[in-house]
């Protein structure tokens, strides 16, 4: 028969034995105890996707900005071809004249930029549950590589390219080879790029 102090011993070792285990689970390598990491977990890193209402904003907010520094270079040069020391005295003075010419080409680009603003003032910033791609719509492209490539696609002002949400994205229009070969397509279909060949992998 066994005595009761041995059960005692035994059943005593076996409780270390369970503290033991039950500390090595709690603590984590780091030293971070369970509970507390259930309480206050530790955010993981998740890719953040680009916004379209948002990078809508900023392509509108750059042209805003570019179409208020041609005005005020506009505003300059047309002084400086008005101004009277400019005024030609002789038929090989011609400083007003190129000055007036650098005027109103900066007064045509401002015009295609106040058009520009108008058209993109008008577009639905929505994400489009279609998934096709249209005027209008951010798409993301990768190819069999695994480099991806973000588009938006704009009315005007193709080239434009935006840093939203750490990614680049660049404006490309209908009118544009890629452009026009991208309107109508889904998710899954290939299209052929400068860079390559390349799939849609989103289009919101």
């Amino acid at each position: 028969m066994i005595k009761n102090s041995s059960l005692r011993r035994v059943a005593e070792g076996f409780r270390r034995h369970a503290i033991a285990c039950e500390a090595d689970f709690q603590l984590l390598p780091n030293g971070r105890d369970v509970k507390a990491l259930s309480e206050h977990p530790r955010p993981f890193p998740v890719p953040t996707p680009m916004n379209k209402s948002h990078l809508l904003q900023q392509i509108i907010a750059r042209l805003a900005q570019d179409l208020e520094l041609l005005l005020a270079a506009a505003k300059s040069a047309h002084a400086a071809a008005t101004h009277e020391e400019n005024i030609p005295d002789n038929k090989y003075a011609t400083l007003a004249l190129e000055a007036s010419y650098v005027a109103q080409g900066q007064a045509n680009r401002a015009s295609e930029i106040r058009r520009a603003l108008e058209a993109y003032r008008q577009l639905d910033s929505r994400p489009d549950a279609t998934g096709i791609v249209r005027l209008g719509s951010l798409v993301e492209l990768a190819n069999g590589e695994g480099a991806t490539k973000v588009v938006f696609i704009g009315p005007l002002e193709g080239g434009l390219k935006i840093v939203h949400a750490g990614l680049e994205a660049l404006v490309i229009t209908p009118a544009s080879p890629l452009g026009r070969e991208l309107l109508g397509k889904t998710v899954g279909e290939g299209v052929e790029s400068a860079g390559g060949d390349y799939e849609i992998v989103d289009v919101s």
